[in-house]
């Protein structure tokens, strides 16, 4: 994918050579390769799995991505051996993946990496960085380098997220 920005220790970076190749259906899937580093459809992904990844036995090479309309509930038995999960934001209207990434992160406690995808833009990055997500895969039509500057937009939060779950009232 180009236009990637990721999260570490250090903070905000653009990712030079993201190695994971974005398949949004089986017709994109050509010249396939067992141990390739795929983002599937979540279908997809569970069809192509060998069986010790799907019995929860061994760390799956491909990462799968979730569309809006998906339940995160329904990939609960394979979250301890899935490297990546993108959710979709077909809209920038579409706030529903922020929703996913929240319990993804909390009620069903992930610590993989969690990727935004779509329409992915710069004023967006800190609110999905607060909901969980640690990778953007910003807009091919958008400089990534001014979307960058999108993660340093909220110096205070007041209420509870991902990254800081007490209220600004209980830090104080």
């Amino acid at each position: 994918m180009n236009n990637v920005i990721g999260l570490g220790q250090a903070g905000a970076y653009l990712v030079e050579q993201d190695p994971w190749i974005f398949i949004q259906s089986d017709a994109e899937l050509t010249d396939y390769h067992a141990d390739g580093k795929y983002i599937l459809p979540f279908g997809l992904w569970q069809k192509m799995q060998p069986a010790a990844v799907m019995r929860g036995e061994q760390q799956s090479a491909q990462g799968f991505w979730l569309a809006p309309d998906e339940e995160e509930e329904s990939a609960v038995p394979w979250l301890g051996v899935v490297p990546l999960i993108a959710l979709q934001f077909p809209s920038f209207r579409d706030g529903r993946a922020y929703t996913q990434a929240y319990v993804l992160r909390t009620r069903l406690g992930w610590g993989g990496e969690l990727r935004a995808v779509g329409d992915v833009l710069r004023d967006q990055l800190s609110h999905m960085r607060q909901c969980g997500f640690t990778s953007f895969a910003v807009r091919a039509d958008k400089s990534v380098v001014d979307a960058l500057k999108g993660l340093s937009g909220i110096s205070v939060l007041y209420g509870r997220s991902v990254i800081e779950p007490l209220p600004l009232y209980r830090r104080r």
